[in-house]
């Protein structure tokens, strides 16, 4: 009998959690009000949007042939040409929809133009959406993504984050939240990250209140953080007073060619801070080489990397002991040659 009940209660919770999320994930694809149907007979109806495939779709009552349809964002608007009655703008033109967006479908037939434009506009508490979103891609292939609550979020919000690692991926959860002292989420943690074009959406729910939604697009090679050059060596030879540094090119997921990086070079000694190759550096002193990477092309970000960890090459103390050494040597060397001359004269 005790067990009965365990597994009812368990049961029991498992509704209530499937409930919840099968609520924020209607609230996600039903929180639009569209308004300003400019044309209520057109035969172009019942646009529908779907955000995570940047898709529109209607239906259209009369046999037309060809369709022009085209989003607006703030001040961006992409249009398409289509032959049936849906149109995908896809990753490549997608913009993020929070701040709410103008889509409209046009066709023509024999003697007229039809137009329908539908203005989506978000719900919730102004102010109640996420804010100060940002993204860190580090060691190849995890990231890190942190918010902050909305300034106008009531104090009972709790913030769930969705995304697509790329086009055509199912859409996830964040599996491992970032939680504040009072255990609400802001931030998530993430591994195996392919560097791609993703989206990100961050949902609210709160028990009296509509929360607004933010999303955003990103391009993850611009926020990934390099890591240092690896390997890096010295040799150094005497006779032409010169020494070769060498690395190995900073570990990507999504590029091997060493074309993709520029690099800078720090040699710092006692005398000697500069960030660029030394020509004949003075190896009477203990020298610390550094090198870090920035991307050249290739879509790897352009900002600097880490700097490597410090090698060493020079020896002060051997160095340091030559200076009165052959001075020693060529003065007792003199002092040998004088007296062997006077000796010589002394006895002939």
């Amino acid at each position: 009998m005790v067990w009965k009940e365990e597994e009812k209660m368990l049961a029991c919770l498992g509704l209530i959690f499937m409930t919840q999320w099968m609520l924020l994930v209607a609230q996600m694809y039903d929180g639009w009000q569209c308004t300003n149907w400019e044309i209520s007979d057109s035969p172009i109806q019942n646009l529908t949007l779907n955000w995570w495939k940047t898709e529109l779709s209607w239906i259209s009552t009369m046999n037309l042939t060809e369709y022009e349809c085209s989003v607006i964002v703030d001040s961006n608007e992409v249009t398409i040409q289509v032959k049936n009655t849906n149109c995908i703008f896809g990753r490549d033109f997608a913009l993020p929809l929070h701040n709410g967006a103008s889509f409209s479908v046009t066709a023509e037939s024999t003697n007229n133009t039809y137009s329908v434009t539908c203005k989506y506009i978000p719900q919730g508490i102004n102010g109640s959406a996420i804010e100060n979103f940002s993204c860190v891609i580090y060691n190849i292939s995890f990231m890190n993504c942190t918010w902050q609550a909305g300034r106008n979020a009531p104090r009972d919000t709790q913030y769930f984050l969705y995304w697509q690692n790329s086009e055509g991926d199912d859409t996830m959860e964040c599996e491992l939240y970032i939680k504040d002292e009072n255990r609400r989420h802001m931030g998530c943690r993430f591994k195996n990250v392919k560097i791609e074009k993703a989206y990100f959406l961050v949902n609210g729910s709160s028990k009296n209140s509509l929360i607004q939604f933010y999303d955003k697009y990103i391009e993850l090679y611009t926020i990934e953080k390099l890591m240092p050059p690896s390997n890096v060596t010295v040799n150094c030879d005497k006779t032409l007073d010169s020494c070769t540094i060498q690395w190995q090119r900073p570990q990507i997921s999504h590029s091997n060619k060493d074309k993709c990086f520029k690099y800078e070079v720090k040699i710092t000694s006692k005398e000697i801070s500069t960030s660029h190759i030394v020509q004949n550096p003075n190896m009477r002193k203990k020298n610390l080489v550094k090198i870090r990477a920035a991307g050249h092309g290739c879509l790897v970000k352009e900002d600097w990397g880490e700097w490597s960890e410090a090698v060493e090459f020079g020896n002060e103390e051997t160095f340091s002991s030559s200076v009165w050494i052959l001075p020693v040597l060529a003065i007792a060397t003199l002092s040998v040659v004088i007296f062997t001359i006077f000796f010589c004269r002394r006895y002939t």
